[in-house]
């Protein structure tokens, strides 16, 4: 088996290589169309894990609303069916009702880019199993501090803001790091809406030099540094914010 790393410097329009690998005059190479389609992918899992932090947070919590009221009953449900939904739908089923269906329905979203649609999706996916994760978070706290918030005066939402939720997050920090490394991994569905990330790029570059080996061990080495980073961050956010006293929530649903 021969190896022939000099792909990379290839130019995507013409048969010579590029002396310095890196495109100069508009010419792009190999190379250049990766670390493109690197960014791409590391765009699509930022915006959905800033989708799914957001709704992660709000429907874990409606989850554990206390059933003293209509409303809160109601809000439990609403958080319960989310996740529900959301997790037993598989993640590049949902890219395709995003992008195939749902504009069908509403109009307006005929205009969103690719880009903007597998990131929802990615998010909305991706919520429901932090849900479970802030869920867990909140279930692990003592119940003595929400009645000590309740015996200041704290309204529930008050109790929620400044009590339960700050330690409920510091505690499942580890659990949300996997799913920030899945979102990175899961990414890759974007290619079926034809995102150019990592996985299209391989894909299509593989075709065109037939050199899949040092294609796909290139594309995997950025995955791989991508999700390990992204470990090494959370880490130090947990080293920094670590709550004294308490273990990690319990990963919930599987990986």
């Amino acid at each position: 088996m021969s190896w022939n790393w000099e792909v990379f410097c290839k130019s995507t329009l013409e048969e010579d290589f590029s002396p310095v690998c890196f495109g100069t005059g508009g010419e792009i190479t190999y190379i250049d169309w990766m670390l493109s389609a690197w960014a791409w992918t590391m765009s699509v899992s930022a915006l959905g894990l800033v989708v799914a932090m957001v709704l992660g947070v709000l429907m874990g919590t409606l989850r554990t609303l206390p059933p003293d009221t209509l409303l809160t009953r109601s809000l439990a449900t609403l958080g319960n069916a989310w996740v529900e939904l959301f997790r037993n739908i598989p993640v590049l089923v949902q890219v395709f009702l995003w992008y195939h269906v749902l504009p069908a329905f509403f109009p307006v979203m005929k205009s969103f880019s690719s880009f903007i649609l597998v990131s929802l999706a990615l998010g909305f996916f991706t919520s429901s199993r932090i849900a479970e994760q802030v869920r867990a978070g909140i279930g692990a706290l003592p119940r003595g501090q929400r009645f000590a918030a309740m015996a200041m005066g704290l309204s529930t939402v008050q109790s929620y803001r400044y009590v339960i939720l700050p330690m409920a997050l510091r505690i499942v920090i580890p659990p949300l790091t996997s799913e920030s490394m899945n979102i990175i991994k899961n990414s890759s569905v974007a290619f079926a809406v034809s995102v150019t990330e990592l996985t299209l790029f391989a894909m299509q570059a593989q075709e065109e030099t037939s050199r899949g080996i040092e294609i796909y061990l290139g594309v995997t080495a950025l995955y791989a540094i991508s999700a390990l980073t992204v470990n090494r961050v959370m880490a130090l956010i947990e080293s920094k914010t670590r709550a004294p006293g308490f273990i990690a929530a319990p990963s919930s649903g599987g990986h």
